[in-house]
């Protein structure tokens, strides 16, 4: 399917954003918005932006929750861009729903319904947007982290929530992964899990090899993960 992509500027929380939008050609489509990792959006996401609007046929949104030419590319630079947002979930989410509410004025996008995606830090974004309310049917988190913010008291979660998990994720370990079932359950979610033994953090990210890191792209966990990503986006957007 022939796609359009272009850049979008938007503001959140007082900063300027920087999106990137993958449209299909022809008539308007509901919208998955995607949530980057730590070093901020980059060509990972964008790549799946395409790849969501070329073969699924959806438009496709990548978020920019760190402000535009706010980068990463060391360990030490990804971290001074996460930690603060991640210590701060009540920003993360202003920025996450500003990103939502902006993706309702695109030009070519139906705004009947939408979705989320998110990768590493971006699935903790995803379920964050989940968690708070925000006005997606469905969220789909890519070997995301888990770890349940501090500033919302026993949330009710109505978007339907899929997480696709590597067992092996250092990042992830089996602890959290049964705290976020369990958290999924008391919130009332519609809620699934995935999880692909040996397979690490990263799975989804070509070109990723880090073993001792614990970031190793795995071509079967993402071939998997995509078509039941697909699917699921099938029953959340139709």
């Amino acid at each position: 399917m022939a796609i359009t992509t272009k850049t979008l500027d938007y503001s959140a929380d007082g900063i300027t954003c920087e999106g990137y939008l993958a449209l299909p050609d022809g008539a308007p489509a509901k919208v998955v918005l995607i949530a980057h990792a730590w070093g901020g959006q980059g060509d990972n996401e964008r790549s799946k932006a395409e790849r969501i609007a070329a073969e699924l046929g959806y438009a496709a949104f990548c978020m920019d929750v760190y402000g535009k030419g706010k980068r990463g590319e060391t360990v030490e630079e990804c971290q001074a861009l996460m930690n603060p947002l991640a210590g701060d979930r009540a920003k993360l989410q202003a920025r996450l729903n500003a990103a939502v509410e902006f993706s309702k004025t695109i030009d070519g996008v139906d705004t009947s319904a939408r979705a989320a995606a998110g990768y590493c830090f971006g699935g903790l974004c995803v379920l964050d947007m989940a968690r708070a309310g925000m006005d997606v049917g469905g969220v789909a988190s890519f070997h995301g982290l888990f770890t349940a913010p501090d500033n919302l008291s026993d949330p009710k979660i109505s978007a339907k929530v899929v997480a696709f998990h590597g067992w092996d994720d250092p990042m992830a370990e089996p602890d959290t992964v049964l705290g976020l079932a369990k958290e999924m359950t008391a919130a009332g979610a519609d809620w699934q899990l995935h999880a692909y033994g040996n397979t690490m953090h990263a799975f989804t990210t070509e070109g990723a090899n880090n073993p001792d890191f614990g970031t190793v792209y795995d071509a079967t966990a993402d071939k998997r993960s995509w078509q039941s990503f697909a699917a699921f986006l099938g029953e959340v957007l139709g």
